[in-house]
């Protein structure tokens, strides 16, 4: 029999992607569609003890827009994307439009005793990396553990009475 470990973050991971696939399908249709906000990518990787949760969030500004917080052990990611042109305008100039504006949240539940001061987060070329340090246990090695063998049997003794 073979033991198998379990990665938390697989399942979150494989849960979170289904259900981005699912929102999208529903709300994310063609232009008129009542779907005000837009629902960012999410990569999770493990990086040795360490996961790192990645989103893409091109053409944000995260000092004003971006808000990261940890609370409840859970890490929730914020924030709003505002279209440049306004809704006179798109009237007459936008052909075709498939970027989504508006308002996101995203929220992953963390191990028990993870606090802000083990997650950072960075900005660059549109995705947002927040490391969540030390949250992983690195895999044991197999160990072979030793059989006993008995060095004699026990014998049973006794004296058997005649009636």
């Amino acid at each position: 029999m073979s033991i198998m470990s379990w990665d938390p973050f697989t399942t979150l991971s494989r849960l979170d992607r289904d259900f981005d696939d699912l929102v999208r399908r529903t709300w994310g249709g063609s232009r008129g569609s009542t779907f005000a906000g837009f629902v960012p990518a999410v990569e999770m990787i493990k990086d040795g003890t360490d996961v790192l949760v990645r989103l893409e969030l091109p053409g944000i500004d995260v000092d004003k827009d971006v808000d990261v917080e940890v609370h409840d052990g859970r890490l929730t990611v914020s924030g709003q994307r505002e279209s440049d042109v306004t809704e006179e305008a798109a009237d007459n100039k936008i052909l075709v439009r498939e970027h989504r504006y508006g308002s996101f949240r995203r929220e992953f539940a963390l191990p028990e005793g993870v606090t802000g001061e083990d997650v950072t987060a960075r900005y660059d070329q549109g995705i947002l990396e927040i490391r969540i340090k030390g949250v992983t246990q690195p895999e044991p090695a197999p160990q072979r553990i030793p059989v006993q063998k008995s060095e004699s049997r026990p014998v049973i003794e006794g004296t058997v009475e005649n009636k």
